[in-house]
Order: C-alpha cells, then structure tokens, then sequence
C-alpha cells in the first residue's frame, strides 16, 4: 500500500518537473530550428512514442468515426494550436512567462465549461476568482509600463495558447467522457491526429520560407552561431517531443488512475513554478515585480476555481 503511494507521487512529481521544464526546452530549441519545426516534430515523436507504447502494451485505437472526428477537433486545441502557440511565444518572451501564460488554462477551462456543458454552473466563489485572475492577467502584461513591460503580443500569444487546453479538455468531457477507448487508445489517437494536421500546416510553411529553409528539416539561418549548440537545441527538441509529450501522456493517466481526476489537475498549479524557476536559474531570465505579483494572483485565482465546493452543512440556509 506505502509503495503504491509513493509511486503515483513520484509520477506526479515526474510530470510537474517534465511539463514545467518544456518552456525551456522549446526556448533552447528555437536557437536551431523555426517554431513550426519544434510544434512538429514534438507532435511527431510523441505519437511514434505511443504508438510503440500502444502496440507493447496491447492497446487498439478507437475504430468509431464519431469518436475520430471529436479526437480529430481535441487535438486542434490540444496540440496543434498550444504547441505551436508556445514556441511562437516565446520568440518574444521568456520562458518563464511562457510558464505563467499557462497558468491561466483552469481560468478558460471554467469558462468554456459554461458553454459546452449543459450542467456547469457557476458559484460567485468562482466568478468572483475568474475576474480577479484576469486583473492577475493584465497585472502581469503591465499595460501601462510602455517601456519595461512584456511583449504584448507574446505575452498574448502564450496566454491564448494555455486557453487552447481548457477548450480543448472541455471538448473531451463533453464529447469523449462516454467513449469507451481505454489504455492509451486516446492519448495516442489524439496525437496522430495532431500529426495529421501538421503534416500540411509544416509543408506550407515550407513553401513560404523555402528560401530560408532549403528543406523541412533544415536548421533555421544563424543556428550554429547562437548562444546554444545545434546538438543541445536539437536533443531539447526530441526530449519534447519523446518526454515531455508522450512519457507525459501516460504518467498522467497513470495518476489519474491511482489518485483520482482531482488530484491529478493540482499539477498545474506546479507547471508554471517549474517554468519559472528553470527560466530564472538556468537560463539567467528576470521576471519584474509586476510579473511576480501577478502570477501569484493568477495562481491563487486557479486554485479556487478548481477547488472542490463547500458542502453546506445540515440545516444551513441556502
């Protein structure tokens, strides 16, 4: 019973680490590639990963059309779209605010629940902690900083990315909870999709910036007089990809199982504390006061909005 528990705590700790430190690795990857390359190539060898992971552990992906065209939209709002999002993003800010954007996925979660799920409802508790998270959100954009804020649209850029996850896990509740696809028939069949669709996405960008990259795979122009090594970039690229993408999936179905839902969406709260401490330590970024005080904000916002509800107790008015 004592190993069982320490084990899915240690897979928990395990995903906070490997989620949190993805920021820095897509920002040590784009001194050799371009952002579209890093998206793709991380979707590509995380679904080589589970498909390897499927077939070894004798899993079989979903055969209904239904439930291939529902993982075919999740996987727009939970691939595709954030992990090109968070590259993009962070050409223009740190990784460490790159973290904190998503920090704000619980926050879009609540709300896009309001609106696919016929039975969500929303508490003032709740309310209240959605519009305090969003002052949280533009105390860290600092607007009228002009001249030491963030980049607005990066700062956007990653913010709107993290809001991609709770639209496109809502997507699932509503549509996939009662889908009988069991394993890691899901998370697999979402990440094929996800390379389905960037398979044309990354030949167009290939046709628009051919003459800066002879080829898909070509290394961006100045690779190799960056501040990081081409060999370090490329190995933060497959450790993305391979690690933080798919070992990821099943550590946190992992958890999932041996701790519940609940306990497995406190990881978010640690993600963006990850990213942070990477940022600042390894990669010598800074944060001002105005991020710092904002992200505290948002964080605390998070925490409320997916606590569970107070029960009244016998005899309480309502």
């Amino acid at each position: 019973m004592t190993q069982s528990r320490i084990r899915w705590q240690a897979k928990f700790i395990a995903l906070a680490l490997i989620w949190g430190s993805s920021f820095l690795f897509m920002k040590v990857g784009l001194a050799a590639l371009h952002p579209i390359q890093i998206a793709a190539g991380r979707i590509f060898a995380a679904a080589l990963i589970l498909a390897i992971l499927l077939r070894a552990t004798g899993s079989h992906l979903p055969r209904e059309r239904r439930v291939w065209g529902h993982l075919a939209v999740s996987s727009v709002f939970l691939t595709a779209l954030p992990f090109t999002g968070f590259v993009v993003g962070e050409t223009r800010v740190s990784s460490a605010l790159a973290g904190i954007g998503n920090a704000t996925t619980p926050i879009a979660a609540v709300l896009f629940a309001l609106a696919l799920l016929p039975s969500e409802r929303l508490s003032g508790r709740k309310l209240a902690a959605i519009l305090v998270g969003f002052v949280g959100v533009v105390i860290i954009a600092e607007p009228w900083n002009a001249a030491g804020r963030p980049d607005p649209l990066g700062f956007l850029i990653v913010v709107l990315a993290g809001a991609c996850y709770g639209l496109g896990w809502t997507y699932n509740r509503r549509f996939l909870a009662h889908a009988d696809l069991g394993g890691l028939s899901q998370p697999a069949a979402l990440l094929l999709c996800g390379s389905a669709l960037m398979v044309p996405v990354t030949l167009v960008w290939w046709l628009i910036a051919r003459e800066n990259f002879p080829r898909p795979w070509s290394l961006a122009p100045g690779a190799h007089t960056a501040d990081h090594p081409v060999w370090l970039a490329l190995l933060c690229v497959a450790a993305l990809g391979f690690v933080g993408t798919g070992i990821a999936y099943v550590l946190q179905y992992d958890v999932v199982r041996a701790a519940g839902a609940v306990v497995s969406t406190t990881v978010t709260y640690l993600i963006p504390v990850v990213s942070v401490l990477l940022g600042v330590f390894v990669l010598g970024e800074h944060l001002g006061t105005a991020q710092v005080l904002g992200f505290a904000v948002v964080l605390a916002c998070a925490f409320v909005i997916n606590s569970a509800p107070r029960r009244r107790r016998p005899g309480q008015a309502s």
